[in-house]
């Protein structure tokens, strides 16, 4: 008999993701949490216009959704994943307003990707993180 260890969770306030194949937010068996990438999405999640750093701020106002939905917040993220479309060198001002409002001066650890698309037109960001649920909520 499997036994299916994950829990999945899809937070109310963000769009349902399994029509697109994901979930937003998956808890390991243990202390690890991964949550998918998020991007400037509408209810449908279907890619909100705007320009980079709006992009930038509305995927990280996601992806604080999707830590609230497994009830955790940005202190318990430990990496993240960064997907830049047309990345130059520019856009790394947005990146890191971005970044340290909401990490302040204890960054989690980041890889950058340049990226020709990202999974819909009008994708221009997205992020994923790997966050740790803390001993006393497991």
């Amino acid at each position: 008999m499997r036994i299916d260890a994950r829990t999945i969770t899809n937070p109310p306030a963000l769009h349902d993701p399994t029509p697109f194949g994901y979930s937003h937010a998956v808890a390991a068996p243990g202390e690890l949490v991964f949550v998918a990438g998020q991007y400037a999405s509408d209810a449908t999640g279907a890619p909100l216009p705007g320009d980079f750093a709006a992009q930038v701020e509305l995927a990280f106002d996601r992806l604080n959704s999707a830590l609230e939905g497994v009830g955790l917040g940005f202190e318990h993220v430990v990496r993240l994943g960064t997907f830049i479309v047309d990345h130059d060198t520019g856009k790394l001002e947005a990146l890191g307003k971005a970044l340290h409002a909401r990490f302040g001066d204890r960054l989690p650890a980041q890889t950058l990707s340049g990226v020709a698309s990202l999974a819909l037109p009008g994708m221009l960001f997205e992020v994923d993180a790997v966050a740790v649920r803390p001993s006393t909520q497991r």
